[in-house]
């Protein structure tokens, strides 16, 4: 396994819309191996390949103690709203707050190639929206309800 370097915004290929996986091997084994480790290292719930400069639909997640793997995944069903604060690995100190559903459900399949569906909620549906955005070259940036920065540390002044 590698740390893979994330790719930032203003770089184009996160624009770009990813490809279907269509080979399960080991070089896509691989592929999620380094993600989810280059995810831990950056302190990140989630990660697009897209991010790591591969245009493959495949995300990686660690939310609320589940590690979840998806491969061409899509959203199948939504319910209700949420308005929640979001950041992003290839945003860097932005954060921004952004209406998603509160329910989604996911069709998608493992490493291996057998398909299923996960539902999430909160956490979690945020999660899967936000990753399976980014398969399709959009950025929580572009859906703000309200934009965020998250204050400069104030420095302290000697008083001598």
């Amino acid at each position: 396994m590698a740390i893979r370097n994330v790719v930032q915004i203003g770089d184009e290929i996160l624009r770009k819309k990813s490809k279907p996986v269509r080979e399960f091997d080991e070089k896509l084994w691989e592929l999620l191996d380094d993600m989810r480790e280059t995810m831990l290292k950056n302190n990140g719930c989630g990660l697009a390949a897209v991010q790591v400069g591969v245009l493959r639909r495949a995300i990686v997640l660690d939310v609320n103690h589940m590690r979840i793997e998806l491969i061409n995944p899509e959203i199948i069903d939504s319910f209700g709203e949420q308005i929640e604060k979001e950041g992003c690995l290839s945003v860097k100190n932005e954060y921004g707050y952004v209406k998603r559903p509160q329910q989604v459900t996911v069709q998608a399949q493992d490493r291996y190639g057998n398909e299923f569906e996960i539902t999430g909620v909160d956490l979690l549906a945020k999660a899967f929206c936000h990753e399976i955005d980014h398969l399709d070259g959009v950025l929580f940036t572009d859906k703000l309800v309200k934009d965020y920065r998250e204050p400069k540390a104030k420095s302290k002044k000697n008083k001598d």
